[in-house]
């Protein structure tokens, strides 16, 4: 049976993990346990080594040349040790990103469409890595400035696993999970790459069967069937194509999940199921973790956050998802939905300021 060949996303990470990704991966997994086994101390040293030569494989060298300018110029710009210098570098190489000009010279490189595809969706999360690493910079003591080296910052940008699609780890956890010198056993690790290679298996045979058999993008592309379907089955459609973005994502983020930990390394908990959800708050904490965790560390605290006045709150909430939309792509429909899920945490959290007030406690 043909699979429902309109969920882009899927599709483009299948092919890309088929032809090279995984292959890559493997090797990131072989290096990473020898260098345990035999060369702890300088396992972040050979796992950047491997990440860049991967980078250079994928990429080319003009690709790889480009991340690590962006690279250079955030850490540059890190030295004056001003938070705000470091976010208008980061927004500034985030914007070339969509320069028609750029763009233009970027595709230029490659013989296809998806090449160039995998460059700029390795760029903008690359970006982040860069922004964290910088703010990391800027607020830690110069005492503590040889744990920020240029060295730390490749060996966290080129880090492979979460190269081309995260998760997101925030350079203060990679930092110091990566020096910790653990007890290595070669069992343990293997039943953990075992475990965690079944229960990836399971998730994309249940997201392939999703895509054969449920055809739900190619329902949502076509206005015809939209438009004479019953409001029980538009309702049946929306939950359907959150639960295989939800499914994606298990797959999308297990794999370099499982990673991160055969490194020894903690990684973001995986997505909470979305039929479990029903706040808008939880489903920013709870889906995608290391994008909340980045979120709340780089924007809302420092604006102020929950601690600020309400006007203050507002703002610093309204920033967090306008960084957010702007990260996606900046069209305008991520706009919307990104002013939709602002709207919505902001009444969550209006209501349960009302609701907390004791005489509306009295009253209930």
């Amino acid at each position: 049976m043909p699979q429902d060949p309109m969920d882009f996303e899927w599709s483009y990470w299948i092919e890309w993990g088929r032809e090279r990704i995984l292959w890559l991966l493997a090797g990131h997994l072989l290096v990473s346990q020898m260098s345990r086994l035999l060369v702890e101390k300088y396992k972040p040293w050979c796992l950047m080594v491997y990440g860049m030569a991967a980078c250079w494989l994928l990429l080319g060298i003009k690709g790889f040349a480009v991340i690590l300018l962006h690279a250079a110029i955030s850490f540059a710009v890190a030295q004056f040790q001003l938070s705000f210098l470091t976010w208008l570098c980061s927004l500034i190489l985030l914007s070339t990103l969509r320069i028609p000009a750029v763009e233009e010279t970027k595709r230029k490189w490659y013989d296809t469409e998806n090449e160039y595809y995998l460059l700029l969706f390795t760029m903008s999360v690359r970006c982040l890595f860069c922004t964290s690493f910088s703010l990391e910079y800027c607020w830690h003591a110069p005492t503590q400035k040889s744990s920020h080296s240029f060295l730390w910052m490749l060996a966290y940008v080129f880090y492979y696993p979460t190269f081309h699609n995260g998760p997101l780890v925030n350079f203060d956890e990679f930092s110091k999970q990566m020096r910790k010198q653990e007890a290595f056993s070669m069992k343990t690790n293997l039943s953990i790459l075992i475990v965690g290679i079944i229960r990836i298996f399971f998730w994309w045979c249940l997201a392939e069967l999703m895509i054969h058999l449920m055809y739900i993008h190619a329902l949502y592309s076509s206005a015809l069937p939209l438009e004479s379907a019953s409001y029980w089955a538009l309702g049946g459609l929306a939950l359907a194509q959150v639960l295989f973005f939800y499914v994606k994502y298990l797959i999308l983020y297990g794999v370099p999940g499982l990673l991160l930990q055969m490194d020894g390394l903690k990684p973001p908990a995986l997505p909470c199921c979305v039929s479990l959800m029903h706040s808008f708050t939880k489903m920013w904490r709870s889906f995608d973790v290391g994008l909340h965790r980045f979120l709340v560390r780089y924007i809302y605290v420092p604006m102020g956050g929950s601690q600020s006045s309400l006007l203050g709150t507002l703002l610093s909430t309204a920033l967090t998802f306008a960084f957010v939309s702007y990260w996606h792509g900046g069209q305008s429909y991520l706009w919307y939905w990104g002013a939709l899920n602002w709207l919505g945490v902001i009444v969550e959290n209006g209501t349960k300021r009302i609701l907390s007030i004791s005489l509306i406690q009295d009253l209930i």
